[in-house]
């Protein structure tokens, strides 16, 4: 058992659990402020929209470089050192989109901030994970997760309020305001115990690691695809969805948008708290059954209030699965590798799903809006469940020695090797 007096004191653990939520819901406002506005950047740029939604499509695609850059730092020189060198980064390239002159300017900043989102997930997560007893890991797994629901719903207030006041360019601008949380990192965040009890400082054997994890590695990556086509799938052309079909006006998309990222909120805190008690895996296919029931609704239904309580709903099972996800991928980790391995399997499966919304663009054209969105998250609840279940975890896996993991008595392994 660890020595008392190196323990974690509980404000050192919420510090960095808050590291790892805030970065990450500054990271998905970043990345929705251009959902919101794919009608007026098509306009200011001259462009069409489906050129607007390419530069969304770049940014998925360039993460997982951010991913393998920024978890191969993390797992070789600790978690708080690169954290707060990735939220500089794409703090930096968010206030420089607001810059951009031209559309090739602003496509090539869009890729250079997929590289920045791309290595904040998995370094918040793993920090986030080790710095927190066994047993509060669903729900902070929930409330990590959420972060990113809280990064929409900021970036939907955003566009209500100073969107139309101020124009386009300051809803990046003000997306360079997460820089402020290096400093919070450096003053209040200690360095993960668990790192420095498992950490390789050979960036050679940290690589041979994740070679020799290479068949767990490619189950997290098709997992991790389904999970982003479930995603943004649901979210990313919604906004979009809900002007064309239901001709709604910016401002009641701002109010939807900011009522079904509170139900993504609280579906990803609750479904974090079941996988405790009932294992992850049923955690996130009970989340999953929630969400299929609800695509009838929520792609064909109409009125205001049908529509609202229909997306709430939604969001309550397509990001109570994901609350489940960051528990979930580090416990079935390698110690010595739990930056690079979920981060880079989370972003993965990024780059492979990165053609959902121009999938769902395109079906849209063949098949109406509404078709094309609920036959593709149809299709991808049911593969996703299946592949969830076939699957194995490692519910209660012990990180480190401190005094919390070693009163676990067992780690329970469940599910096929």
């Amino acid at each position: 058992m660890a020595n008392q007096a190196d323990l974690p004191t509980t404000r050192q653990r919420n510090h960095a659990v808050a590291a790892g939520f805030l970065g990450w819901t500054m990271d998905a406002f970043d990345f929705f402020v251009v959902v919101f506005m794919i009608s007026t950047l098509s306009d200011a740029f001259h462009v069409t929209k489906a050129r607007i939604i390419l530069t969304i499509t770049v940014a998925l695609l360039m993460r997982p470089a951010g991913a393998f850059i920024f978890g191969l730092m993390a797992d070789r020189y600790g978690r708080r050192l690169p954290l707060m060198i990735n939220v500089v980064y794409f703090s930096i390239i968010e206030v420089l989109c607001g810059f951009a002159p031209s559309y090739k300017v602003f496509l090539l900043l869009r890729a250079l901030y997929g590289i920045g989102m791309g290595g904040e997930w998995g370094i918040g997560a793993s920090l986030a994970m080790e710095s927190i007893p066994n047993r509060w890991r669903g729900m902070i797994s929930g409330v990590l997760q959420s972060g990113y629901s809280w990064g929409y719903l900021l970036a939907a207030v955003a566009y209500r309020f100073v969107f139309p006041s101020l124009g386009w360019r300051w809803m990046f601008w003000i997306g360079g305001m997460p820089a402020l949380l290096a400093l919070y990192i450096r003053w209040h965040v200690p360095e993960s115990d668990a790192w420095k009890e498992h950490a390789h400082h050979d960036v050679g054997k940290i690589l041979k690691i994740l070679v020799g994890y290479w068949r767990p590695f490619t189950y997290l990556c098709v997992v991790m695809t389904l999970f982003m086509f479930l995603s943004h799938g649901t979210q990313d052309l919604y906004p979009d969805f809900l002007r064309e079909v239901h001709k709604l006006s910016p401002v009641w998309v701002s109010y939807l948008a900011i009522i079904y990222n509170v139900g993504a909120i609280v579906g990803a805190v609750a479904f974090g708290m079941v996988s405790q008690h009932l294992g992850r895996r049923r955690g996130i296919v009970l989340a999953l059954l929630l969400s299929i029931i609800t695509v009838p609704a929520w792609a064909f239904g109409s009125g205001l209030l049908m529509i609202g309580i229909a997306a709430f709903v939604m969001q309550v099972g397509v990001q109570g699965a994901w609350g489940v996800v960051p528990v979930h991928l580090n416990e079935l980790a390698p110690d010595a590798a739990r930056s690079l391995v979920p981060g880079f399997a989370y972003q993965l499966g990024i780059l492979f799903a990165s053609p959902t919304n121009t999938i769902e663009y395109a079906l849209r054209n063949h098949y109406g809006y509404r078709w094309a969105l609920a036959g593709f998250e149809i299709a991808t609840i049911i593969v996703l469940g299946i592949a969830v279940m076939l699957g194995r975890e490692a519910h209660g896996k012990p990180f480190g020695k401190s005094e919390d993991l070693a009163e676990i008595k067992s780690v329970q392994f469940v599910g096929s090797g």
